[in-house]
């Protein structure tokens, strides 16, 4: 960036950013604003997940569920430690927020937030034992990776570094719940598992955000966003259905 163009201008030409000393405050709220909700939905997925492990029907799936934890949970250090180059504090993640907290199964808020943090609404549901939580794995572990390639093009830098990083460990998460339930179709029949997808289905749908953004705009022109939320959900949709449909399941 030269020295007469404005920062603004710049991003909005496809400009990137490495150091948060130069970006402007309005830039700085909204990615930290990203990350955040990306680091909480982690540590409370992985926090929600942690409590099925020994559901597991098998010691592979044991060691399968234990490694997606540690793996979403170091993902969630791998954000907070650019987090904590923004200036916030860091230490309070690990002991200052709820984790294992979740409304009742029958709850609906939609896609709003929690009053204990930035996570995504949908992990503010329970998971229903071991067959659930292989589905909702499924189905939240495809929007993550929509949302991933999404974000791997932010305008930050060290942002978009650690999401490309990030991106093949989530995808491999999605893999071995579709590997999972693979197996579950055989042992327990398609039924217990369609009603978790009908359950799951319109709550990591909402977690797209709304279709009418009216932030989209200036999140395009600081180089945050790429993609309209209703576009980003459709891809999803039409790449789970398919999923879905080749292990005898469909969308909810």
């Amino acid at each position: 960036m030269n020295d007469q163009m404005k920062i603004e201008d710049y991003l909005a030409q496809g400009g990137v950013l490495t150091n948060p000393a130069n970006v402007p405050p309005r830039y700085r709220a909204e990615v930290m604003k990203l990350m955040a909700t990306f680091v909480d939905s982690e540590l409370a997925g992985a926090a929600g997940f942690a409590d099925i492990i020994n559901q597991g029907p098998g010691i592979k799936e044991r060691i399968a569920a234990a490694k997606i934890v540690l793996e979403k949970t170091d993902n969630a250090d791998r954000v907070l430690r650019i987090m904590g180059e923004f200036g916030a504090d860091t230490d309070r993640y690990a002991n200052h927020h709820p984790w294992t907290a979740r409304l009742g199964r029958d709850a609906d808020i939609g896609a709003s937030r929690s009053d204990h943090d930035m996570r995504l609404a949908v992990f503010n549901y329970p998971l229903q034992g071991w067959a659930d939580a292989v589905v909702m794995n499924l189905l939240m572990g495809r929007a993550v990776g929509v949302q991933l390639a999404e974000f791997s093009l932010i305008s930050y830098q060290p942002l978009a570094d650690a999401f490309r990083k990030i991106a093949p460990i989530e995808a491999r998460h999605a893999e071995l719940a579709a590997e999972g339930i693979e197996r579950l179709v055989v042992s327990e029949g398609a039924a217990p598992l369609q009603a978790s997808v009908d359950y799951w289905w319109p709550r990591v749908s909402a977690s797209f955000g709304s279709d009418s953004s009216a932030k989209f705009d200036t999140l395009k022109a600081m180089g945050i966003r790429r993609t309209a939320n209703a576009d980003l959900r459709q891809r999803w949709e039409a790449e789970t259905a398919v999923i879905l449909s080749d292990l005898g399941l469909k969308k909810g």
